[in-house]
């Protein structure tokens, strides 16, 4: 048994969820990195316009750290494959101790009248079910450790979650959605010691973001820093060191919020 935590991070090749896995490496985690690595391959959600990350990307996030962080190709739109690699880690470390659901994608620029079908569909199951069965795969785990105190969920959610943002309906219904789960999730665990909560990033620099960029047609996502009133773009690792915060043992303060890590956003 590894005297170490252990987390588990979806989302992990790029991104917040890359960052993620390096701040709470730094804390002295142990960490099953989780992504599908689709890039643009037949993995790629249908209406998903931009490429995924790849199995070099996440293996790079590893070869950040060696020896602590194990690399899971998974597609966190099967639960069982989630099952497996939440299960992986407890028979490898002993425990799992925190959860950070990070994956997502985005589709848009169009009205919602608009927007194909597919859009909706790629959102829902990776942005909202794929947050479904990690807490549903691992929770348990958290519950069952030898101190569910220490039991973390973290789902990264979005300014979207509680307000409408131009063309992006979708995402906008994916995210609010996200909260309810996380809020439902927390009544859910209540008195057990596991917490969860819900991380909501403004425009930060991502793969994500550029694509969000060529929604609206801009050429440059610094563009959309006009949007917080820190003037600027977040940098993954500012969100990252605000969910590793949650992760913590201070971070049960948390239990049931929305933290919004987005710089002013909207104003």
């Amino acid at each position: 048994m590894s005297g170490s935590p252990v987390a588990l991070v979806t989302g992990a090749a790029r991104g917040i969820g890359a960052a993620t896995v390096h701040a709470l490496c730094e804390q002295g985690y142990r960490v099953v990195a989780v992504d599908s690595c689709a890039g643009d391959g037949p993995g790629r959600p249908a209406g998903v316009d931009y490429p995924l990350a790849t199995s070099d990307d996440l293996e790079a996030v590893a070869a950040a750290h060696p020896g602590r962080v194990d690399v899971v190709v998974a597609d966190v739109r099967d639960r069982a494959a989630l099952g497996a690699a939440a299960t992986s880690a407890v028979e490898r470390h002993g425990h799992l101790d925190a959860v950070v659901a990070a994956a997502a994608v985005i589709a848009g620029g169009t009205s919602l009248w608009d927007a194909p079908e597919e859009h909706l569909r790629a959102q829902w199951d990776v942005d909202v079910r794929g947050v479904w069965n990690t807490a549903a795969a691992c929770v348990p785990h958290l519950l069952a450790g030898p101190d569910p105190s220490r039991g973390r969920f973290v789902a990264v959610a979005s300014a979207a979650g509680d307000r409408g943002l131009f063309h992006l309906a979708a995402y906008n219904v994916a995210k609010h959605a996200v909260v309810g789960l996380v809020k439902g999730l927390a009544a859910d665990l209540v008195a057990t010691g596991v917490t969860a909560v819900a991380v909501s990033p403004g425009s930060t620099r991502t793969d994500m973001l550029d694509a969000t960029a060529a929604l609206y047609d801009l050429d440059d996502a610094e563009a959309l820093a006009s949007a917080q009133l820190l003037r600027r773009l977040l940098a993954p690792e500012e969100v990252a060191a605000t969910i590793a915060f949650c992760c913590s043992r201070e971070g049960a303060v948390l239990n049931g919020s929305v933290v919004s890590a987005d710089g002013g956003f909207g104003g």
